[in-house]
Parts: C-alpha cells; structure tokens; sequence
C-alpha cells in the first residue's frame, strides 16, 4: 500500500498545466476553433471535449514521470533506450517549435491591426520594428533572470486572466444557445465530411491541383488543442517547480484545472464564431486571427471588437516565450545540454528559435514573402514528432520499476494511449495530405 505523505491543495499551487495551456492557445488555436464554430456551428463541441480529457490524461502522466523518474524524460531515454531516441525527440520538438514560432510573432500584429484604420499596419517597417521590440523585450527578460520558472508562472497567469476577459466578453454578446451547445456533445460528422476519410487531390483548370479534405478542419482542431509537446514539456515544469511524489494529488488537480481552462477557453472561442458567424452570408473566409476580430466588429460594435484583440494578444504573448522556451530546452536536454529552463545552452536555444521566427515573421510582412513551405515543413515534422513524443512518454510509464512503484494509474494509461492513437491516425492523415499535394492526383 502506498504510504507516501501528501500535501494539501491550494489555489496557488496550481501553475505547471496553466504555462501548457496558455502555449496551447495562440493564434493559430483561436483561428482554428473560430474557423470550426464558423463551418460546424455547435456540432463538433464533442471534438474539442474529447481532445482535452485526452491533452489531461496526457499532461497528468507527464507530471507524474516528471516526480517519479529520477532523470527529465530526455535523460531517461538517453540511459533506458540510447541518446539516438532522446536527441530525435528533442530535435523534432524544436523544429516544430521554431518554425511556429513565426505565427506567434504575427499574433502580436493580429492583435492590433484591427483597432487601426484600414485593419493593417500600413507599414512593413513599422510591423518590423514592434516585432523587433517584442522579441528583444523577451530575450532581455529570459537572460535576465537567474530563476525563470516563477516569473514566467506568473506571467501566464495574468495572460490567461486577460484571455478569459477577452473571449468571455464577447461570448455574452453573441448570446449562444445552451440548448445547442448541449447537442454538440453528442458524436457526430458533418454529411460531406463523413464522405470521405483521406483527403482527395483533383486537377485545376490552370493545370494546377486542389485538395478536398473536409475533415481539415477537425484535424486542426484536434492537432492545436491535444498539444503532445506541451504535455511532454509538462515533466519539465514540475520539476523546475520543486514537485515531488507528496505532490502527486496536487499534480493531478493542476492538470485537471489546468487544460480544463484550455478547454473552457476554446469553447468560448469556438461558441462565440457559432452562434454568430456560422450561416452568415457575408463571412467567406477567417484566414488569421485578425479576420475573426475584423467579423465580429460589426456585430459586436468597437468595445467588443477591442476585448477580443485583448484575447488574441494574451494568447499570442503567452505562446510567444513559453513556446520557444519548450522547443530550446528540450533540444538541449535531448543533446546532452541541461534541461532545466535556467541553465545556459536551454537559453541558447531558446534564443534561436525566437530570433528565426521574428526574422521570419519580419520577412512575410516587408517582402511578402510566403510562409507556405514552412508551415508544411513543420507539419512534416509534427506527423513524425507527435507520435514519437506521446510513445517515448508511454514507454517510460510502463517500464518494470514504475510498474513495481505503481507509478501511473490504469485510467490514466489507458487515455493517454487513446491520445496516441489519436495523433498517429493524424500523422497519417497529414503525411498522406502532403504527399498527395507533391504527387498530384
């Protein structure tokens, strides 16, 4: 029988799934669930339920190999399974990492362009150099600082606080239907997208090819809402929090509390696009989370239109460190570098993966340059780093001395392989998808 002492909960304990969840929901997450709520309605709310039971399960267990194992999970499988396994893990996460991180950068702009005349910065140079401040604001704090964890606990805290106020507000003025918010629960497809499984390739007129894939959407609902990385990242954090095994039922409430605030986040997003946006004649595309701020202007008026960009700069400010900071830490533990966020060669590596997504993100809005390759670049990488992240984590909670130690429990084993059958299937579905567009039909 278990004997370990545990220690009581409080409020301001919680803080390790509330830095996963504020990464969780950037820009990118806030188009993506505004896009679902804009073409579905009400009726995929069961798929973004069952993503984060799942991103709980996931996260939980990671916290728990975060207090049982002696190591950090690239270390452990450095010594388990060979440096190969932890150096292809940390290497995948931070090209994932690093080439997103452009799109953080642009949430920062998407957050203020549609408060300006005209929507948009009108100069690339301008956009360039708030870019440019940001990024050399968050390099200054993240060498600034001896002991980064509580700061940044601190920090995503406040963010997710200004995120709630943003999407919330503008949920009580699209007065959405309970009623239909209920019957979203229920498991369902849409008509067109239960046709057909994979994406299909066909032939443009101008000799160029098309893909029809109905089920992108909720495929990109589920890929930026069961976020692997960030559960992975999760070890990471409790330990930098000093958590032990007397924390483990605190451990479980912070994930529970945690990614539920993800979840009830996205709701609120993906409600407020449904019941406003969604049969709406005059709304033919959400491109950006600018677009989506730019659509409810005229129905929310400026103060509302106003409380959302509040939302959007929260995400895009909360994934814009932490983000990063996930990527360089876990290339440096996975090399052999340290994996603690205070440590030099995490910092390093921090750094680069901001510096490459502001010059990118600078590149798109002074020379238009297209980013196209490089999202699917990092959707390559992603069908290969997902899965591997969500097996490396189920391998180390089934090995004999956690076993012994009855380290994880059942249930907790159980959803977080669902998750990885889940982000498998996905994997496929992606590198099929990329596939097709190379080959043609």
């Amino acid at each position: 029988m278990d004997e370990r002492p545990r220690r009581r909960f409080s409020l301001g304990s919680i803080g390790p799934a509330i830095i996963v969840a504020s990464v969780v929901l950037g820009p990118g997450s806030i188009v993506t669930n505004s896009r679902v709520g804009w073409q579905f309605g009400y009726d995929m709310v069961w798929v973004l339920a069952g993503a984060i039971l799942l991103l709980i399960a996931a996260t939980a267990l990671s916290t728990r190999l975060g207090v049982f194992l002696d190591g950090t999970l690239c270390e452990e499988l450095a010594r388990r399974a060979g440096r190969p396994l932890a150096v292809l893990a940390g290497v995948s996460l931070f090209l994932v990492a690093t080439c997103f991180q452009f799109g953080n950068n642009l949430g920062i702009l998407y957050a203020i362009e549609p408060l300006l005349p005209g929507g948009r910065l009108q100069s690339g140079w301008l956009a360039a150099g708030l870019l440019l401040a940001m990024n050399g604001v968050v390099i200054g704090v993240l060498l600034g600082f001896r002991q980064l964890y509580r700061p940044v606990e601190r920090l995503m805290k406040v963010l997710v606080g200004v995120m709630i106020i943003g999407f919330a507000a503008n949920l009580l003025f699209a007065r959405p239907s309970v009623i239909g918010i209920l019957s979203g629960l229920l498991p369902r497809l849409p008509g067109e997208a239960a046709e057909t499984l994979l994406p299909r390739v066909v032939e443009n007129p101008d000799g160029g090819v098309a893909v029809i894939d109905h089920l992108w959407p909720l495929q990109g609902l589920i890929g930026t809402t069961l976020s692997i990385g960030g559960a992975f990242y999760q070890s990471y954090l409790v330990r930098q929090k000093g958590w032990t095994r007397e924390h483990l039922d605190q451990g479980l409430v912070d994930s529970v509390a945690g990614i539920s605030t993800l979840g009830l986040m996205s709701l609120m997003i993906m409600i407020t696009a449904a019941s406003v946006l969604h049969g709406n004649p005059d709304v033919t595309a959400l491109g950006s989370a600018a677009d989506v701020a730019l659509q409810l202007r005229p129905l929310f008026g400026v103060l509302a239109t106003a409380l959302f960009c509040l939302g959007i700069f929260g995400g895009a400010a909360s994934s814009f460190l932490v983000n990063a900071m996930i990527g360089g830490t876990v290339l440096s533990d996975g090399i052999g570098k340290g994996g603690s966020i205070d440590g030099r060669w995490p910092k390093v590596f921090t750094v680069v993966a901001l510096v490459f997504g502001m010059a990118v993100a600078i590149a798109a809005r002074t020379a238009n340059l297209g980013t196209g390759d490089l999202i699917v670049f990092a959707q390559a990488i992603t069908v290969l780093g997902n899965p591997l992240l969500a097996g490396c984590m189920l391998w180390l909670a089934t090995r004999p001395d956690l076993r012994a130690a009855r380290a994880v429990p059942r249930w907790m084993l159980a959803l977080t392989w669902v998750a990885f059958i889940v982000v498998t299937l996905l994997s496929v579905r992606t590198g099929y998808r990329i596939a097709a567009e190379f080959v043609g039909p």
